[in-house]
């Protein structure tokens, strides 16, 4: 050995008093082998430089309250659904607009026939002339009826319009919901396939060292396969989930690498159904707007009488006739002896009982509802809890229990890879719970109308 140490340092003396290359005295079998050629020690002398990884951008995260707020904000169908209000405050316009005047003339007894006898004379002793204007007066407060109906018509459409916003943030929440649990999964993959494989790499060793058959090997390296199926089964879900939520919030509203932010997580419900139910009747857009419905059915009622009464057309006409000028007034007014809107205004009656009964249903509807979902979170709340009770934490003891086990030799690959199966569908059916008890609160969050509960 100390011959050895000699002879290298022998061979370093040169390059050391040139300056080639500067290295620490050692017995290395590798640091002789630089030696021995200078141009290696000089190679070795100046470090390669490693290669720069391509800049990937980071993807950016959105979290749900920026979901929702994208969807309200460019999703196109919600866009265009508020595009209804606008269309009734137009008809506002015009329901409280004004009936136009009317202007007329006429020129009688023209001599066409005789064109001879156009001449001064003609004009002031023949011929006659008319002007006139004319202006039909509305009575029993028509525009007022109509301006209020119209009015009545823009709130009910609003308060469509909130449920339709109501509707959107639900699936959009629960759209989000769908990508955070096919994130988890994706992760979760992950984890049990690099766990996997270790397990892999261990038997192969074990394999090698003859303590498991090369049938047992096999075995062990074809259940492989089923892990790298499952990530990219995971994989696949999760691009699908993100693009089906950025369908709802707008595509161009989000860049193309966007993904979800938040955790799985389990927060238990602490509100009663009937502080639910009583907040549900003042929340619920649907339920406002069938009570709005009676409002304006109301008015078409009134609307209809007041087009049951007869309005007054009246003119003046200037007249200029044998060279003298006068002025006549003129007015007329149907008489209601048939048609006095009879049909109308019982039609109108009928409606307004309809949508007094509407708002009725609505609001068992609204009922029911929040009791639907409240049992829903419930029962989904209780199938959380027997998780966290203790069979995530058995589920994952025995498969850590059968793991050490079969690594030491005290334990069968069937039994190994059963724990593995248990752990396995235990942990996923645990996300998929948990993801159903989060899909849960929103709906009970929809049914009250109201994105925070009491």
């Amino acid at each position: 050995m100390l011959r050895a140490s000699l002879f290298g340092f022998f061979a370093l003396l040169p390059n050391l008093i040139f300056g080639q290359v500067t290295l620490p005295i050692s017995s290395s079998p590798a640091l002789h082998k630089q030696a021995a050629t200078p141009a290696a020690a000089s190679s070795a002398a100046q470090p390669t430089p490693s290669p720069v990884p391509s800049a990937t951008p980071a993807a950016t995260l959105i979290t749900l309250d920026q979901a929702i707020a994208l969807a309200l904000a460019h999703s196109p169908s919600i866009l265009a659904t508020r595009t209804e209000i606008q269309q009734n405050q137009a008809q506002e316009i015009t329901a409280n607009l004004r009936p136009n005047p009317t202007l007329f003339a006429d020129s009688q007894f023209i001599p066409i026939f005789q064109p001879g006898s156009f001449s001064g004379n003609t004009l002031n002793n023949l011929q006659q002339f008319d002007v006139g204007v004319g202006y039909l007066f509305e009575r029993g407060h028509k525009r007022q009826s109509r301006l209020k109906a119209a009015r009545d018509a823009t709130s009910v459409t609003a308060a469509q319009v909130a449920d339709a916003e109501r509707t959107l943030t639900f699936n959009v929440a629960q759209q989000f919901i769908n990508a955070l649990l096919a994130n988890s999964n994706l992760n979760f993959a992950k984890e049990d396939l690099n766990s996997f494989q270790q397990t892999v790499g261990i038997s192969e060793q074990r394999y090698r060292a003859g303590d498991i058959s090369e049938g047992d090997f096999l075995k062990i390296k074809l259940q492989l396969l089923q892990f790298q199926t499952d990530v990219s089964s995971a994989r696949v879900a999760h691009v699908q989930a993100l693009n089906s939520l950025r369908q709802l919030l707008g595509y161009a509203s989000v860049p193309h690498n966007f993904d979800v932010a938040g955790d799985l997580e389990y927060q238990p419900l602490k509100a009663g159904l009937m502080d639910l139910q009583a907040r549900a009747l003042k929340e619920r857009p649907d339920l406002r707007a069938a009570q709005q419905g009676i409002a304006a059915a109301q008015s078409q009622v009134s609307l209809a009488r007041a087009n049951g009464k007869q309005d007054v057309n009246g003119e003046i006409t200037y007249t200029h006739v044998s060279g003298v000028s006068s002025t006549s007034l003129f007015f007329n007014i149907p008489l209601p002896i048939f048609n006095r809107n009879q049909g109308e205004i019982a039609r109108t009656r009928f409606a307004q009982a309809q949508a007094e009964l509407n708002a009725r249903s609505s609001q068992d509807t609204v009922m029911t509802d929040v009791e639907n979902g409240y049992e829903a979170a419930l029962t989904n709340q209780q199938v959380v809890e027997l998780y966290n009770s203790g069979y995530l934490k058995q589920a994952q003891d025995s498969r850590d229990i059968s793991e050490y086990a079969y690594r030491a030799g005290a334990a069968t690959l069937l039994d190994f890879l059963d724990a593995e199966r248990s752990y396995r569908a235990t942990q996923l059916a645990y996300r998929q719970a948990l993801a159903a008890y989060m899909v849960s609160l929103e709906q009970l969050r929809q049914a009250v109308g109201s994105r925070s509960l009491p």
